[in-house]
């Protein structure tokens, strides 16, 4: 069976341990601007009865201003001027059930502490003039450093420890690990086209070894949007990388659903997107219902997370709108509720490889019908998801498998095939299994969420 090749692959290949539990308790807001700014985004949040379990702080490190956006400054050490006093703001979230997190990547800005630092210990590749590569990243340029050299690798891995762990952060975006220029020089003298596909497992690896020799193993966690053999095991959690902020089939929302499909039939279990989604270019703005409906489908992956995209002042933000908070509570609400069941998925994930978001003839694999379906999905085995990914629907036709299933808002049966349900905003097309041993923990859902309760 499909879940029998699954668990193969991840016997074989190596399973990544189990998302922290915070990652349950509610939802990471991924907003930036300084400590003063960001702990008024929180204090915004919990006013509206928002569950947060993180604030996830990009920009710790500082700032970089280009025509394409807000971008951050490459180089990996705490920006105190940005984030005063950081290390006791962490231990007093910490308090309340927030943890922090930040981002980092393998490139170092040019002429900047860490770039100099490696510069000097030969830790960063080469051009084919023994000159150190510099990668443009669009008006700003970096090095990047070479895992394929024990002693940058090893050097990288303390960096991540010492200027990110040590401060007591719980989780980070580990960007960038596709980025390998294909014509470097690499001190293990491999062809960078070779290698081009080994890079993100060595990232992945790097990120691994800088937790697991932490200690911090389950406790503390990182995200990467690219991987290849080998990644399933050292990539704790997957993002499905720099969706545009629209409805778009192939780049928009709808896209994030067949990259979690995709990734997790192989073996990587945890993945999620940007609530609201990323690039924001020529005219192309994020909405407040584009923004509704990312966030109501991220009640039902991995982990629930929003950025502010590439150019915020100019998109939607939830922080400008009460009717998107008490939306964000409501959905965090849900999410709260179906904890027992969703750590059970995370225990399937750490001990059988099985993803979170499953295609739907996974688990009906005779049933030809769901071999064509993309856009629809299992979360576990026990419900099925259909998010809305088209702008001002407000009903939905769903193909459901071969079984008895209730929708969860309403708790009508239905049996297999097409099923037309209403999807306001703070209600998306969700069913369960009948017969689910969850069963009871469902039907409170109902209970509390229909007539009125949590309509929104």
């Amino acid at each position: 069976s499909y879940l029998d090749i699954v668990k193969d692959i991840t016997d074989y290949v190596g399973r990544s341990t189990a998302l922290p539990e915070y990652l349950l308790d509610g939802m990471i807001l991924g907003v930036q601007g300084g400590m003063n700014k960001v702990l008024y985004y929180l204090m915004l949040a919990e006013n509206h009865d928002v569950k947060v379990s993180g604030l996830w702080c990009q920009d710790w490190a500082g700032y970089k201003h280009t025509s394409f956006g807000k971008r951050l400054f490459w180089n990996w050490t705490l920006n105190e001027d940005v984030y005063p006093g950081l290390v006791e703001q962490i231990k007093n979230l910490d308090k309340k059930g927030v943890s922090f997190l930040t981002y980092i990547c393998p490139f170092l800005l040019e002429e900047q502490s860490l770039f100099l630092e490696a510069k000097e210990n030969d830790y960063l590749v080469f051009n084919k003039k023994d000159e150190v590569y510099l990668v443009d990243f669009g008006e700003f340029y970096c090095g990047a450093v070479d895992l394929t050299n024990p002693k940058a690798f090893n050097w990288f891995k303390s960096i991540i420890k010492k200027n990110i762990i040590d401060l007591g952060v719980k989780g980070w975006m580990a960007d960038f690990g596709e980025y390998l220029p294909t014509d470097c020089v690499l001190y293990n003298k491999k062809d960078a086209l070779v290698m081009h596909n080994e890079w993100p497992v060595l990232w992945a690896k790097c990120n691994y070894e800088a937790v697991e020799e932490a200690g911090k193993l389950g406790e503390v966690f990182y995200f990467m949007r690219s991987g290849n053999y080998g990644s399933q095991k050292y990539a704790t959690a997957l993002w499905a990388g720099d969706q545009s902020v629209n409805w778009e089939l192939h780049d928009g929302i709808a896209s994030v659903i067949p990259s979690a499909l995709s990734t997790g039939i192989i073996g990587n279990p945890f993945t999620h997107s940007d609530i609201g989604g990323y690039t924001s270019l020529y005219g192309n703005i994020r909405t407040k219902e584009l923004f509704e409906r990312w966030l109501e489908m991220s009640v039902f992956t991995s982990i629930m997370r929003t950025h502010e995209g590439n150019r915020p002042s100019e998109n939607f933000q939830f922080y400008n709108d009460n009717e998107t908070m008490e939306l964000m509570s409501r959905m965090t609400r849900i999410r709260q509720d179906l904890k027992p069941y969703i750590s059970s998925l995370y225990h399937e994930a750490a001990t059988k490889g099985y993803p979170l978001q499953r295609p739907l003839f996974m688990h009906y694999e005779k049933e030809q019908e769901l071999y064509d379906i993309q856009y629809s999905y299992l979360f576990g085995s026990d419900m099925v998801v259909a998010p809305v990914l088209e702008e001002a629907q407000l009903q939905k036709e769903v193909y459901l498998p071969q079984d008895t299933w209730v929708h969860l808002w309403t708790g009508k049966e239905f049996t297999g095939g097409s099923a037309t349900v209403e999807a306001k905003i703070g209600n998306p097309p969700v069913f369960y299994k009948k017969d689910s041993p969850f069963r009871e923990l469902f039907e409170t859902i109902t209970k509390d969420y229909r007539n009125g309760g949590g309509e929104y």
